[in-house]
Parts: structure tokens; sequence; C-alpha cells
């Protein structure tokens, strides 16, 4: 798996999260795209956007076996929330949310202002819009007195992004945030980021067998899913 990335509607928490950022497609864009072969022909994703709401691709880009990077940021970049209770908090919730909406998560970082998270759906019935607003929803309490902002941003991974050679680049983008952010000089040593597979508390990010035993679960799942 690799490091950030599609996009819709959450306002980027800083600039240095925009190299991850699907840029709005247009005809100069659409020759070299690969489709997967049961996707429909993707739109501009202004089609698609509701007044005070930022753009996204159809619905059926969340759903199956999408991959999608997603930003959830705190309104008006309010701090002060995370600490390790919430931290607990939020794995409870996204372990809810994997298991109820047929995803893994191969990674997820919080940082003091936003967080971000990978999700990938393991069978034909997920559906990562609905998850990720059933995750907000029930984290609001927690983060409460402060809120999410209005939309989460997402980018939804093309197909040669979700490749096995090409997936750790998005996976360990998101993972050096705190990096990048100067909180840590290794994003080991951060203790609000790690991975949510259902039924295997055992994968760890900073294991060596990371990779191998994340493919080979993920794998495994989506072939029970189909059967």
């Amino acid at each position: 798996m690799t490091h950030d990335s599609p996009r819709s509607g959450e306002r980027q928490p800083d600039s240095s999260d925009r190299s991850g950022e699907r840029q709005r497609p247009d005809s100069s864009d659409r020759s070299g795209e690969r489709q997967r072969p049961d996707s429909p022909t993707r739109q501009r994703p202004d089609q698609f956007a509701s007044k005070g709401h930022l753009p996204r691709l159809a619905p059926e880009f969340y759903r199956g076996h999408a991959f999608v990077h997603w930003t959830l940021t705190v309104d008006h970049r309010a701090t002060g929330w995370l600490d390790p209770s919430f931290h607990h908090t939020w794995r409870h919730l996204l372990l809810h949310t994997c298991a109820r909406y047929e995803l893994l998560c191969p990674a997820y970082v919080l940082m003091p202002d936003h967080l971000h998270l990978l999700a990938a759906g393991i069978s034909d019935d997920a559906d990562q819009r609905l998850a990720i607003e059933f995750l907000r929803q029930h984290l609001a309490p927690a983060l409460a007195p402060v809120r999410w902002q209005k939309q989460a941003h997402d980018h939804v991974l093309r197909e040669e992004e979700r490749a096995a050679d090409a997936l750790p680049a998005v996976v360990y983008y998101i993972f050096e945030n705190p990096v990048r952010a100067g909180l840590v000089e290794r994003w080991q040593d951060y203790p609000f980021a790690g991975c949510c597979v259902a039924g295997y508390p055992e994968i760890d990010p900073r294991a060596e067998d990371y990779w191998l035993r994340l493919w080979r679960v993920y794998h495994y799942l989506v072939r029970t899913n189909a059967s």
C-alpha cells in the first residue's frame, strides 16, 4: 500500500497535504486514466456538488472495493481535543465502523486539528460515504465542544495508486504527517497513528511483516465476502 491521496469535501488542513489531492479531471487527464472494468465513467466533480458543499465524485466511486483517503478537519482548526482518551474512543468507533460497513483501515493518523485515514472496501456492499458519516456522527460527543468541519475531504485512489507496489507511498504519506509537522522525528514514535483490521489486532504498521499480513488478510476477506 502507499502516501496521501481523492478529494471531495473538506478544506485541506494545510498546504503540506495538498500534494496528495486529486485535481479536477479535464480532457487532458483522461487519455491516460485507467478505469476499473466495472466503474462508471468519471464525471466532473462539480456535477455532484450542492450549495455549500465541496464537490464529490458520483456515489458509486465510494462503494464496493474502493480505496479512499479521507481527511476530517476540526472546525476553525480547533486544538486541545487530542489526547489518549480521544484516541481510545477513536479506535473503538473505527473498529465498529469497519465491521458495520465492511472496510479495513490500513492507516490512520490523528493530528492536533485534523485526522487522516485510508479505508478499503472488502465487499461489494461497502459504502464509504455512509461509513464516514457514521464515524463522524459517533465521534462528535468525544470531540465536543469543538466540532467537525461541515464536510470531510476525500481522495478516491485510482487503479494505479492502489496497486501493491504503489499503495505503500499513500500509507506512508499519511503516517509521515506528524514528521512534516515537526511533532516527532519518526512517525513510528507518534502515539496517535495506527491501522484497524477488524478481527486481526495483531496487524501493526510498525511491524516488519505489516505488508505481508495486511495483503494476505485483505485478499482473504475479499474472497470470503464474495462467496
